[in-house]
């Protein structure tokens, strides 16, 4: 099974993740921060990844970036060498009011755009603003490329959740599995 353990301690923070890419969805989120523990979750579920997250530290900023370095770290180091695997997936998710695209590319380069606008400052007990960045150090420290553009939508919850499925689903449509090749590559390597 490709699965990864990884731990993170520094001054600010110490972040411990598991990941299971062939897991069913099962997960155990530790966080102070709720309303990312809540994303974490919509993303595994809809992955169908187990994923647990044991995350402590000073700052919300702090522990929810490491948090997301430690997660790139993980889905690089269970993809080992990428052999057999999609590379590419996407989902066109809606969530009542939200229509959200993520699309990923897992070739090895790291290349995050990033197109999500709340009206608040607040998503739940998150900062809006720490949103992107979280996914963008999710894509460079994963090294994927990741799309992602809220459609439309009102009710910030459901945008930020429905983008956080369909990162789920599209991660597992890349990592999924293919019997008719090698390397999804004309370079021969991800």
């Amino acid at each position: 099974m490709r699965r990864a353990t990884v731990r993170r301690k520094t001054k600010e923070t110490e972040v411990e993740v598991k990941l299971n890419l062939d897991g069913s969805g099962e997960s155990k989120i530790q966080t102070p921060i709720r309303f990312f523990n809540h994303l974490l979750a919509a993303f595994a579920k809809h992955g169908c990844f187990d994923l647990s997250v044991k995350a402590s530290g000073d700052l919300p900023h702090h522990i929810a970036e490491d948090v997301m370095i430690t997660l790139g770290e993980a889905l690089t180091k269970a993809l080992k060498d990428k052999k057999g695997i999609e590379r590419m997936g996407e989902a066109i998710i809606p969530m009542d009011d939200a229509l959200v695209l993520v699309a990923v590319d897992l070739s090895g380069r790291a290349y995050p755009d990033i197109r999500c606008k709340f009206r608040k400052k607040q998503l739940d007990d998150l900062s809006s603003d720490l949103f992107t960045h979280l996914l963008q150090t999710f894509a460079t420290v994963g090294r994927f490329n990741l799309h992602v553009e809220i459609m439309r939508g009102f009710n910030d919850h459901h945008k930020a959740e429905a983008v956080f499925k369909a990162l789920g689903i599209a991660l597992r449509r890349a990592t999924g599995k293919t019997s008719r090749r090698k390397i999804a590559s004309t370079k021969g390597v991800l």
